[in-house]
């Protein structure tokens, strides 16, 4: 890159973009927006096309001191790059989305966007703990504005559930963080992954980690807060919420507490395991009974995520590459399923399933893609869902039949609201009037959902252009979690011995066939 600081680039683009924002009028605002977006995703590709696959684990770095043990680090491994060329390609479809549809203060909805772009890339690039946490935590105020000011009737009160769950779930964390950089004596990310904590102390750091993490996803049951805020908030916000936002968890999961704490995290699995189960069901069956579209596909992104951390603490390569696979799957076909509500919440003003009905008949076009995206949200063979599902349920057998027989019941479930909702929309007689005179997509619509049908599809064709990229990675994070991996459905109970590898389980009297299938 000759020397090129591009992360930093990234970062200070949609900041000088959104200050900017701030002291234009409404039309320059939102063309400033949408080329400040492109820029950066100009740069996302770039950044990936020299991404040297098999070099440097760690690549792109920045570096320079601060103050007392604080530095600007900035760096990427596969896993992180993945997430900000998600970041940067659904960035300009919320810009666009929201082209027509906010007309109240512009320039300062332009800005937030702008702004959260900047500190979700910080989240993902950050190689300093604490820098880490300020992108991490900073974050949630773009998104509450948004929410709060250009959200509906109960945007109050959804916005500041959003701020408190998040933010209180973060304080726990902060603590651990400052106890990990004085014991071990650094604040390098990869030098604390590397770093062996105490068995003991790791289950209280795990704790604390847990405690945010999940609240982000969000697990069951902390995930009341995310259909509030999807309810309330515009639909370029329900866009970047769940296309984003809720990766953030789960990169923090695969980051911090798998690396850094693998006891503890092996400890723990029946706990995540559980909750993962808990979860994929529970909101599966209320999705089922859901009136308000926006919220049906909100409590179906809890079910996608359960799959999310179910995938990560199976502790092997297959459920870890699922669980990434799944995070870039969900954050294009949730935002895209976003994209389609808002097509026609925008012509209709109301997210209320009964007020549809047979627009196959009247919006072909947009009929065809609602399919694409529900498919894909099912696990389609050929679209980036099935590839996620098939991975991450492949790496959960391995570590409990039970767990991946309750997690593909979930799956089913899914195809059942999902199906149920589009047939509802899509299908049937057209009951009223209004609805059926609704226009077909114009222009700007086909921009917003064309490329991302093709993200899905090649995703689901093509998946080794991104997985190849984070292999590495991971088979360096299941090598390090192998001492602790569970072996099985016996030892999903707290206290109960773990197998380091499949090697060792062969030397335990009886135990011959035990590791079979394992890595």
């Amino acid at each position: 890159m000759g020397g090129l600081p591009i992360l930093s680039l990234m970062l200070l683009v949609p900041l000088i973009a959104g200050i900017a924002c701030l002291l234009v009028d409404a039309r320059p605002a939102r063309l400033i927006a949408l080329g400040a977006t492109l820029i950066n995703l100009l740069l996302g590709i770039v950044l990936w096309l020299n991404f040297d696959i098999g070099g440097a684990q760690w690549q792109f770095q920045e570096y320079a001191p601060l103050f007392a043990g604080f530095s600007w680090a900035l760096g990427v491994d596969g896993i992180a790059l993945m997430l900000i060329m998600l970041s940067v390609f659904l960035m300009p479809f919320c810009i666009l989305a929201s082209w027509e549809a906010i007309r109240t203060r512009v320039g300062e909805y332009m800005a937030a966007f702008l702004f959260m772009e900047a500190l979700m890339i910080g989240v993902f690039a950050a190689q300093d703990i604490f820098l880490f946490y300020i992108f991490f935590e900073a974050g949630l105020i773009p998104m509450y504005l948004i929410i709060g000011v250009w959200g509906g009737d109960d945007r109050i009160y959804a916005s500041y559930k959003f701020f408190l769950y998040t933010l209180l779930g973060s304080v726990l964390m902060l603590i651990a963080m400052l106890w990990m950089v004085n014991v071990a004596g650094t604040s390098s990310i990869p030098a604390l992954m590397e770093y062996d904590f105490a068995p003991a102390a790791q289950t209280w750091l795990w704790l604390a980690f847990f405690a945010s993490f999940a609240v982000k996803m969000p697990m069951w049951p902390v995930h009341t807060w995310l259909p509030d805020a999807h309810v309330q908030a515009p639909t370029a916000g329900s866009v970047i919420l769940a296309g984003v936002l809720l990766k953030m968890g789960g990169y923090g999961f695969i980051r911090f507490s798998l690396p850094m704490f693998p006891e503890a995290s092996a400890q723990f699995t029946w706990l995540i395991l559980g909750l993962s189960m808990a979860a994929i069901v529970i909101t599966s069956l209320i999705a089922l009974v859901q009136h308000d579209m926006k919220k049906l596909i909100a409590y179906s992104s809890v079910a996608h995520m359960a799959i999310v951390t179910a995938g990560l603490f199976a502790f092997n390569v297959q459920g870890l590459e699922g669980a990434m696979v799944m995070m870039l799957s969900h954050g294009l076909v949730s935002g895209a399923l976003f994209l389609c509500v808002g097509v026609i919440y925008d012509r209709l003003h109301t997210r209320e399933i009964a007020r549809y009905g047979g627009l196959a008949i009247n919006m072909p076009a947009y009929a065809l893609f609602f399919l694409l995206f529900t498919m894909a949200s099912i696990g389609l063979p050929g679209t980036s869902g099935f590839v996620a599902e098939f991975l991450s349920l492949a790496g959960v057998y391995q570590v409990s039949s039970w767990a991946a027989l309750v997690l593909t019941t979930g799956i089913i479930l899914a195809a059942g609201y999902m199906l149920y909702l589009y047939a509802r929309v899509a299908y049937g007689e057209q009951r009223n009037a209004d609805a059926a005179a609704m226009r077909d997509l114009n222009a700007r619509e086909w921009v917003l959902l064309a490329p991302i049908a093709a993200a899905v599809l090649w995703m689901g064709v093509y998946p080794e252009s991104f997985l190849a990229p984070m292999r590495q990675d991971i088979a360096m994070l299941e090598a390090r979690l192998a001492r602790a991996a569970p072996a099985g459905d016996a030892n999903l109970v707290m206290g109960a011995p773990r197998a380091q590898s499949a090697n060792a389980m062969a030397t335990l009297p009886g135990a011959e066939h035990a590791g079979e299938g394992a890595h």
